[in-house]
């Protein structure tokens, strides 16, 4: 017998056919799942990945309103990372925030989610906005004592007026805080109250924000003071990018006018 021959003899032994193979003799040959189960096996790790996604990393949520215009228009789509706000990170002036209805900010039909049985499911894993969510920009924080307004018109926090100019909407109001007195009177929230923020949406005329809610000192009514501000434990986390329309598409980032608020009200 030459080599040649008993190669081959070697080569057919090891899986007695004749041909090479890796099987283990007396081990079972693994089967493949049917298509079918494939597919549906795929379809649910790629839920489970959804889920914890949206419950942990990122969300899509919807712009509902004009209140922050010209930023965000009605019916944009927004997407808010959390991880900024994980171990102990909380809301800073000037991020724009997505957080749940404080209970009176919103109308019944405002805080409907989607209707639809399938919009409904996406909106469930997170691939679709739900309801009864705000967006707006923070403007104070625990601590903060905000006035409004300087001669020029512009919002002080802890004495340092903001430079809005680059956000906030130009509608023909006289200064930057109207919802309160019109204009036609100063007015000072704060301070802030631990584990709350003070925002405020950029189209001020028209936005019904923590400036909205707060007591109207020119109203004989029997408001309640300490509405105005969001607790820091409703927010969702922070919007990072414009993602549709593709032509509105755009990062966003802390504006440098914040930079300069001290710390101190009293500074």
């Amino acid at each position: 017998m030459t080599s040649e021959d008993r190669d081959t003899v070697s080569a057919a032994e090891q899986d007695g056919t004749g041909s090479r193979s890796s099987h283990v003799p007396g081990k079972p040959r693994k089967k493949h799942l049917p298509i079918w189960q494939e597919t549906i096996l795929l379809l649910g790790i790629a839920l489970v990945l959804a889920i914890v996604i949206k419950a942990l990393f990122i969300q899509a949520f919807y712009i509902p309103s004009e209140s922050m215009e010209p930023g965000l228009v009605n019916n944009d789509r927004i997407l808010v990372e959390k991880v900024s706000y994980w171990f102990g990170g909380t809301p800073e002036r000037g991020d724009v925030v997505v957080f749940k209805d404080p209970g009176d900010w919103l109308s019944a039909e405002e805080k409907a989610g989607p209707q639809s049985g399938i919009a409904e499911l996406m909106a469930q894993i997170g691939l679709y906005p739900t309801g009864g969510h705000l967006v707006k920009r923070v403007i104070g924080v625990a601590g903060d004592v905000i006035h409004c307004c300087d001669k020029k018109g512009r919002i002080s926090v802890n004495g340092h007026p903001l430079d809005e100019a680059s956000y906030v909407k130009e509608k023909g109001i006289a200064c930057n805080g109207p919802m309160v007195t019109d204009c036609k009177a100063d007015w000072t929230a704060g301070p802030v109250p631990p584990g709350h923020i003070f925002v405020m949406g950029d189209n001020r005329g028209h936005s019904a924000d923590s400036s909205y809610h707060m007591c109207k000192p020119h109203l004989e009514t029997d408001c309640v003071p300490g509405d105005e501000y969001v607790a820091t434990d409703l927010v969702v986390g922070k919007v990072f990018v414009l993602l549709w329309p593709s032509d509105h598409f755009r990062w966003f980032h802390r504006p440098a006018t914040f930079a300069g608020v001290p710390d101190d009200p009293s500074s």
